[in-house]
């Protein structure tokens, strides 16, 4: 058995005739702490202490808690008071996320480790979900915020988008490139937290589709192109993941039972692409014309029906790799909460947001509810999770030596 908490590189239930040796789940000391054989999770630690161990992975709670808020915001059956609601949650993820960025600061600050923190085999895996939780923020900039926008804050928007287009595309390479030289990952030991890297540029065919509608013509065009483009090498490089992770299923069966909800993960890469898809084809200019054509309207109309197909083959994929995730997550329930928890929200966010999205285009209303419905289950999810996630800190079942992902095979 593996530590606990962790979604990089997973342990896995063996045959019980496997020669595999098992890792201990001693919590590993740092020098500064107490070494005894008693050492275990009911002798209270310091904050000080307990902040050595306050990992990348937390962003997963604000990138789940802003993508919650932008469920909010396009659901279609609305009520009054839907949209304050929404901002309150918009308003709330803001101060969870600098209450985060502040610890993470603090962290660093006080015990150092920042590049060997990025250098790690495990936790580094979850520095995109930092850029994850900036997509969140920027995307409900536009929704909360982007009614009659005035021209500054179209141009923000903007501006915000290629810096992070250029940043999370850094992100990719740079963070792909130091994983194939200086670490080694069995692949039957793949899990999707490899997709990670590639998730943030994903994204930012996200962001397109939600800001180019509102943008003027001249830069609505370039930001469609550059969110399409990353979009697509996102996508491309989850499928590529997504065969060594099948195959990693078929060898050596399911993880380990605690490591189940990071399946979820692969949930999110043919939601996000689909919702990318026709928010991107609405998003063109009335005067976007293809190779010259002189009936704009036409194109962008053909372009639509394309998107929605596309839209509705990939949320098939999503609905396959949901029904496998929740299949093994039932059957073998982890028994204590981990970090991972959170791809229970964050990648369903996404695939709730891909329903509504094609309901509304296809002007279903059974698909419309069905959105709702589903929406209502993720709402639910997020206070359970969210919920846990406190005990777990109070209780000292995260934040300390051996349960977070700062710890190594």
């Amino acid at each position: 058995m593996s530590h606990p908490g962790l979604l990089g590189v997973e342990a896995y239930e063996l045959p019980p005739h496997s020669s595999h040796s098992n890792h201990s789940d001693t919590p590993i000391l740092d020098d500064t702490e107490e070494k005894s054989s008693s050492f275990n999770k009911h002798i209270h630690l310091s904050f000080h202490q307990r902040l050595r161990h306050f990992t990348w992975a937390w962003y997963t709670l604000t990138m789940s808690t802003g993508g919650l808020a932008l469920l909010i915001a396009t659901q279609p059956n609305r009520f009054k008071g839907l949209d304050e609601i929404g901002i309150a949650i918009y308003l709330f993820n803001l101060i969870l996320f600098a209450l985060v960025c502040s610890l993470m600061a603090a962290r660093f600050f006080i015990h150092g480790g920042f590049v060997q923190s990025l250098k790690h085999d495990r936790e580094g895996l979850f520095f995109p979900t930092f850029w994850l939780s900036i997509a969140t923020i920027i995307t409900g900039l536009e929704k909360y915020f982007g009614d009659d926008p005035a021209p500054s804050f179209s141009t923000t928007l903007e501006v915000l988008f290629w810096l992070y287009c250029v940043c999370t595309f850094a992100v990719a390479t740079l963070q792909y490139s130091f994983l194939f030289t200086s670490h080694k990952y069995p692949l039957q030991t793949m899990m999707p937290s490899w997709v990670l890297p590639a998730f943030p540029i994903m994204l930012s065919g996200t962001i397109a589709s939600v800001i180019a509608e509102r943008q003027p013509a001249r830069s609505a065009i370039p930001v469609v192109t550059a969110g399409m483009t990353f979009q697509g090498l996102g996508f491309c490089l989850s499928f590529m993941m997504y065969a060594h992770y099948i195959g990693r299923l078929m060898e050596s069966g399911l993880p380990n039972r605690e490591h189940r909800p990071g399946m979820f993960i692969c949930v999110g890469p043919p939601a996000f692409t689909a919702l990318a898809l026709v928010g991107m084809a609405r998003g063109l200019p009335a005067t976007f014309s293809v190779m010259g054509s002189v009936d704009t309207a036409e194109d962008g109309r053909t372009l639509e029906v394309l998107a929605l197909a596309a839209g509705s083959f990939l949320w098939a994929l999503s609905l396959w790799f949901f029904c496998i995730a929740l299949i093994a997550v039932v059957r073998s329930p982890p028994t204590g909460f981990h970090l991972s928890w959170w791809a229970m929200v964050f990648p369903n966010t996404g695939f709730t947001i891909a329903t509504i999205t094609l309901g509304n285009s296809f002007e279903s209303k059974g698909i419309q509810g069905f959105g709702s419905a589903m929406s209502i289950c993720i709402i639910v999810m997020w206070i359970f999770v969210f919920v846990s996630h406190v005990r777990a800190v109070v209780k000292q079942d995260i934040m300390y030596p051996g349960k977070d992902e700062d710890v190594s095979e």
